[in-house]
């Protein structure tokens, strides 16, 4: 198995965390923070991370021709799937307990017709306009479109394989070009392309991320002191990119400087963002990201119908309870639903069935004596 890089499971958590503090943050009625304002990034966060650990876990596979391409799809579906369908069933049971109690709440979460879509992953390929359903598993539709497509990534990155500065420059070039064309085409910045063009956003980020970590693989950052320091300097880069209204692109590129660097510094042994707490809460952060806005919709419903307060102006004791609370609720889906159904379906291996040349046996083995 490829080395358990820990500081990028714990990433991913903090990463949940910035979209779900930009998701909460309206119901404080307070002066949205910069970093705060900028937590859709981390989405491409994610999305950087995921072209980086399937590239460290499959592209060795892939360059050698050991690659199952249905193998990993079926991980990959195993990964995503489940939570996703157990939140949709829990949503539109959610809806129908609600409107017994009187509250109607389903009017743009319950759209029938993109249902088809959702449950095919397919919402974020323009196939569901209308949205509705739990939103943030666009992203997971976009996730899905790069699996699909995984192959032609790892083919760029094999050609590329001994020119790591090439293709991150390459990568780069394409995520600036990409945030700068879009929005001449569409009217739209690239980073609020969801339910319409989310396939097409995640594209240069995976990129990004496999270009990464070639640049990890050929030891780009050489040492434990260089790993710290250009994590130290991507930091600065991305809170200065954001407090200095930096476009969109600088701070996604300072997001893969800290994804390299934290992933050699594991590698040459550091224990920065290590702890077994913020490994565990990464594992978890799947499940926080999905289940946010479902928790969002229970516990602003409930402050509205049994205190009566207005949601939109809630007390700070009140907002943090929100803001803490997603991380059991997510706990709960991670370990009821998740792990344990992702660790069922990857008990399903499907392995080439080799023919058997039955002559070719029967000549091979040596004769039988004969009988008296």
């Amino acid at each position: 198995m490829p080395q358990n890089l820990k500081p990028l499971t714990a990433l991913r958590f903090l990463a949940a965390m910035w979209v779900v503090c930009f998701h909460f943050w309206p119901n404080l009625s307070a002066v949205m923070p910069a970093f705060v304002a900028k937590g859709y990034l981390g989405v491409e966060l994610f999305f950087v991370l995921s072209g980086f650990i399937l590239s460290h876990v499959y592209l060795e596979n892939f360059k050698s021709g050991r690659f199952s391409y249905r193998n990993f799809l079926w991980a990959r579906l195993a990964r995503i799937y489940p939570l996703h369908i157990a939140i949709i069933a829990g949503l539109a049971l959610l809806i129908g307990g609600l409107a017994v109690a009187g509250v109607h709440a389903g009017d743009k979460l319950i759209i029938w017709s993109s249902l088809p879509a959702h449950l095919t992953l397919t919402q974020a390929w323009g196939l569901a306009p209308l949205g509705g359903w739990n939103h943030p598993s666009w992203s997971i539709s976009a996730e899905w479109f790069a699996y699909l497509t995984f192959p032609a990534f790892a083919l760029a990155a094999s050609l590329l394989w001994n020119r790591p500065r090439l293709a991150a420059m390459l990568a780069a070039v394409l995520l600036v070009a990409m945030y700068i064309v879009f929005p001449m085409l569409t009217g739209l910045s690239l980073t609020s392309a969801t339910i319409l063009w989310g396939a097409l956003r995640i594209v240069p980020c995976f990129a990004l991320g496999c270009a990464m970590w070639l640049m990890w693989r050929h030891g780009f950052v050489a040492s434990r002191p260089a790993a710290l320091a250009l994590s130290a300097v991507s930091v600065a880069v991305l809170m200065g990119a954001i407090m200095t209204a930096c476009p969109d692109y600088v701070i996604v590129l300072a997001c893969a400087g800290l994804i390299l660097g934290l992933g050699a510094a594991a590698h040459h042994g550091s224990s920065l963002l290590s702890h077994s707490a913020l490994v565990y809460l990464g594992e978890v952060s799947f499940a926080v990201y999905m289940v946010c806005i479902p928790w969002q919709l229970v516990y602003v419903e409930g402050l509205q119908k049994f205190a009566h307060i207005d949601a939109s102006h809630m007390p700070v004791f009140l907002w943090l309870g929100l803001f803490v609370g997603v991380i059991p609720v997510a706990m709960l889906a991670h370990h009821g639903v998740e792990k344990p159904m992702r660790d069922l379906m990857r008990r399903v291996h499907f392995t080439k069935r080799q023919k058997v040349d039955v002559w070719s046996r029967l000549r091979l083995q040596p004769a039988r004596p004969a009988a008296d």
